[in-house]
């Protein structure tokens, strides 16, 4: 049999051998081709899941961030009320510091004035110590306030003049007065103040001691009396610094002072000693007192002795008046007896 290439057997044939040549080779590429595919699906299938697991994690990763957004919102908001209040506090404070502030400067600026006022005043100060009577009369002046201060007006007199013609500057009113006398020696304190070695000291605390010395005398001969004041008298010194010094270095003066009986005090020692007098008077008060009591007493005694007696004697004339009574009562009653027979008595068998 002849075979020809236009008989459509043999083209049949040959489009069926290029057919499964070409299904061959498909198959030869397509059977790894599959197995990557499973692949891809498998990782497809692994990918979804991770997909769905990341968009649960981006769930969880919004709500957290909600949750962590109003937490910061709200945090934000309590530290801008505390900043607010913080800062209305420190605006508070600032405002009361600047108050306070200005009110201490206006102290300050008062009390500027006050030191230049007393600069002045230490001037004048100065012109009065420099002058013995005006000096005198600084002393007597703070005496007088420290007189005021501790005892009531009518336990001291002032400038009192005592029998020998002497003025004492206070005269304070005990059951024997106690005289009182300010004494400042300027000069001499000055100079041991102004003393730059010590021979210049030494010699100015001789002056000052005989200063103290003579002012010690003159209250003792002049201030002491007997029968009229107390046998001792109080010498007040109006500078703290020459009562330290005496009792620092001068304890000679102090001696003689003791056996003239003449206490030296300052100030403050000053007023210690009128406390202590104002208890005193008062003491001598209250025994006064009692003594007027007591004699009123006595004399309410008296008075009720006498009452007594009166009412004794009273009581006589009562006595007497009441047996007075009695005798005129039976008198009357013997009267009035009397009257009755009158009356019973008939006229009409009366013999004519």
């Amino acid at each position: 049999m002849t075979l020809s290439w236009d008989d459509p057997i043999l083209i049949a044939l040959g489009l069926g051998a290029v057919a499964l040549g070409v299904l061959w080779r498909l198959a030869r590429v397509l059977g790894p081709l599959s197995g990557r595919l499973a692949v891809l699906d498998a990782r497809l299938t692994s990918l979804g899941e991770s997909q769905q697991q990341l968009a649960g994690g981006l769930g969880q990763v919004a709500q957290s961030q909600t949750q962590v957004i109003g937490l910061v919102e709200a945090r934000l908001a309590d530290m801008g009320r505390y900043m607010g209040d913080t800062l209305a506090g420190n605006a508070q404070a600032t405002a009361s510091s600047m108050g306070a502030l200005r009110e201490r400067l206006q102290v300050i600026d008062a009390a500027q004035a006050k030191i230049e006022a007393l600069s002045g005043n230490v001037l004048s100060l100065q012109d009065i110590l420099s002058n013995k009577q005006a000096r005198g009369a600084f002393g007597e002046v703070q005496l007088e306030a420290l007189l005021a201060d501790a005892l009531p007006p009518d336990a001291y007199s002032l400038q009192a003049t005592l029998s020998n013609g002497r003025r004492v500057d206070a005269l304070i009113h005990l059951e024997q007065p106690l005289a009182l006398d300010a004494k400042f020696p300027l000069e001499a304190w000055q100079a041991l103040t102004r003393a730059t070695d010590d021979a210049q000291r030494a010699e100015a605390r001789r002056a000052l001691s005989r200063a103290l010395r003579g002012h010690i005398r003159a209250i003792a001969d002049r201030y002491i009396l007997p029968g009229e004041t107390a046998e001792g008298a109080l010498m007040f010194l109006p500078s703290e610094a020459v009562y330290a010094e005496l009792h620092a270095n001068m304890a000679d003066v102090l001696r003689e002072s003791f056996a003239a009986r003449v206490w030296v005090v300052s100030p403050s020692t000053c007023m210690a000693t009128l406390v202590t007098l104002r208890a005193v008077l008062k003491d001598t008060r209250l025994r006064n007192e009692a003594r007027a009591v007591r004699r009123e007493v006595q004399l309410l005694v008296e008075d009720a002795n006498r009452l007594g007696a009166r009412v004794a004697k009273l009581e006589g004339h009562f006595a007497q008046v009441q047996g007075d009574l009695s005798d005129i009562r039976i008198s009357a009653d013997k009267i009035t007896r009397r009257g009755a027979r009158l009356d019973d008595f008939d006229f009409a068998k009366t013999p004519e």
